[in-house]
């Protein structure tokens, strides 16, 4: 058995791992999957990671590839994820993001929840999960990881370009690819679960 943290990404709370969540679990493994003060404009990279118990493995999807390195854990994967360090100017695919607008505190939303879905490539049984999306504050951090790391890489993205995806993935020690879209965690969840228990395994934690 494993613990296991999942880090949500930006618009997002800890019910996006429900389905991973539940497959892990499944397999016998201990699951914490907070929300962030994503809503909080005042809440800097640290408070988010405050919010994260230490794990055995972290798992960060998206813009939560900046908090796991705060996070103490014995294994850390970027699910098609941001890594402190790589530039990310050319990570966004053309057009993602066109359909959000940002309220009067600067934090970014969708004004429209099936955009929002589009947009994140929910699957089609998932759309209504839109509903749920928050407001994003602005949040960076340049803090890398130290650490074993996998990298997830999601060759069917079109939020974050997946080359981008390949080059942020030679700053850590292995790299796989899954054949899905920027929400893995709704599309493909007993993929994802098989793949990080293979890394945990190899990593001697289970």
């Amino acid at each position: 058995m494993a613990t296991v943290a999942l880090v949500h990404g930006a618009w997002h709370g800890g019910w996006a791992w429900d389905l991973l969540r539940g497959e892990l679990e499944a397999r016998d493994h201990e699951i914490a999957a907070p929300d962030l003060p994503c809503e909080d404009v005042d809440a800097g990279i640290e408070d988010y990671a405050r919010c994260v118990p230490p794990a055995d493995v972290v798992v960060g999807h998206s813009l939560g590839g900046l908090t796991i390195p705060l996070v103490a854990a014995r294994l850390r994967v970027y699910l098609c994820g941001f890594v402190p360090g790589v530039d990310r100017n050319d990570a966004l695919a053309p057009g993602f993001g066109d359909a959000r607008t940002r309220d009067e505190l600067g934090r970014s939303y969708y004004p429209d929840p099936v955009d929002g879905a589009r947009e994140l490539q929910y699957p089609p049984e998932a759309v209504a999960l839109a509903h749920r999306l928050r407001r994003q504050a602005p949040v960076d951090s340049a803090v890398a990881a130290t650490g074993p790391s996998l990298y997830v890489v999601c060759n069917r993205d079109t939020a974050m370009r997946p080359e981008w995806q390949r080059r942020a993935a030679r700053v850590c020690d292995r790299a796989v690819e899954l054949g899905a879209g920027h929400s893995a965690m709704l599309t493909h969840p007993r993929e994802l679960a098989a793949i990080l228990e293979s890394a945990a395994r190899e990593a001697g934690i289970v």
